[in-house]
């Protein structure tokens, strides 16, 4: 049996009209860039996660580059990010000319530690991104104690958990603003490129979007030094069409997590961990097996896609050489990253598929 990695075909069938319907309204419009169907998506994700504003852009590194911008976090400032996270998360504080500060995640959920970040903060210290990784929630509430009690900023880094809620709120909703990411695989995903930064805060909306805009608040007037990043209307006007089936494909994803969770039972792997105040939406179902290597071949040569996220830490990726740190600087992230196997998890999995993954999981001696 052969079982993708990832598939969309299974969404993709489902949605098919509503998705050709939506390029056909775009097409006909022949509006490209912010238009009806842009402001409409704004709307409607705002609304979903229960904020008053979002603002399109190009991509996820995008909504949290201008966030980090629009806050007037720059040259000399320090950000801490997580040190075991995808490198978008770093690349943004880097681009507006920060300097990220690694901080190590909890080994059970793969977030940051909250009880590690006070220790890293200095006088330089401007804000603090968490990352809901793999659509598993941070612990928000000590995050958000530590940036009051410090007077930081928080921007949250959700481009792998759109819909996921901490105590029953949803993320994204806890700091001065949150970038997602629509890329094709997320939960939520474009047929391209996209992303968003939502916030609460009206004038930070309105300054993302100018940043955006080439720094223009309104035609052929520049108020900052802006960049091009857009959400355009074909990616949204997809958005929109497949926003009002997110909660129900997050819960398929919830059901095959639980079965894996109550069937794999090879004492080689250690399975994720989910906190009571969590209610994860599973982007990634990332095991750990100190014999990553074989169990990946093992598991391919039975026709079952894997993936690691993420297989370098950042601080030992070249373009962070400048930063000086060495092996063994960051011993929990480099564990994850040595250990980390993600196995199938997408909408449309047959019971077949799920019980075959199971079945060759638990084979593996």
């Amino acid at each position: 049996m052969k079982v993708p990695f990832v598939s969309f075909l299974p969404m993709e069938r489902e949605l098919n009209e509503e998705i050709r319907g939506a390029f056909d309204r775009v097409f006909e419009r022949s509006w490209y860039i912010e238009g009806k169907e842009d402001e409409a998506f704004e709307k409607a994700f705002a609304e979903y996660c229960g904020v008053p504003h979002c603002v399109g852009v190009g991509n996820g590194l995008d909504a949290l580059f201008l966030a980090l911008k629009a806050l007037g976090i720059g040259e000399g400032d320090e950000v801490i990010v997580p040190s075991n996270t995808y490198i978008a998360t770093a690349l943004a504080v880097t681009y507006v000319g920060a300097t990220p500060v690694f901080v190590e995640p909890d080994i059970r959920t793969f977030n940051i530690d909250p009880a590690k970040i006070e220790e890293k903060i200095t006088s330089r210290t401007r804000a603090i991104m968490p990352v809901h990784l793999y659509g598993q929630p941070c612990d928000m509430d000590p995050i958000m104690d530590i940036a009051e009690k410090h007077k930081l900023y928080v921007v949250e880094d959700c481009a792998q958990a759109h819909g996921a809620t901490y105590k029953g709120r949803k993320i994204g909703t806890f700091g001065d603003a949150a970038g997602f990411s629509f890329y094709p695989g997320k939960n939520l995903g474009a047929l391209g490129d996209a992303g968003a930064t939502i916030t609460r805060d009206e004038s930070l909306a309105q300054k993302v979007r100018a940043l955006g805009n080439y720094g223009s608040d309104y035609k052929y007037h520049h108020v900052y030094l802006g960049n091009n990043s857009r959400l355009d209307e074909m990616q949204a006007a997809f958005l929109a069409a497949k926003l009002p089936h997110l909660d129900r494909m997050n819960a398929e994803r919830r059901r095959i997590a639980g079965i894996y969770l109550e069937g794999i039972r090879n004492p080689l792997m250690t399975l994720p961990y989910v906190p009571t105040y969590a209610q994860p939406v599973w982007h990634i179902f990332g095991i750990r097996c100190d014999r990553r290597a074989e169990l990946e071949k093992f598991l391919n040569d039975a026709g079952i896609g894997t993936n690691k996220h993420y297989p370098i830490p950042m601080h030992l990726q070249p373009c962070y050489q400048s930063l000086g740190f060495r092996q063994g600087d960051f011993p929990i992230a480099e564990e994850i990253s040595a250990t980390q196997l993600s196995l199938p998890m997408y909408y449309g999995m047959t019971e077949e598929q799920i019980q075959y993954v199971i079945g060759k999981v638990n084979e593996f001696q």
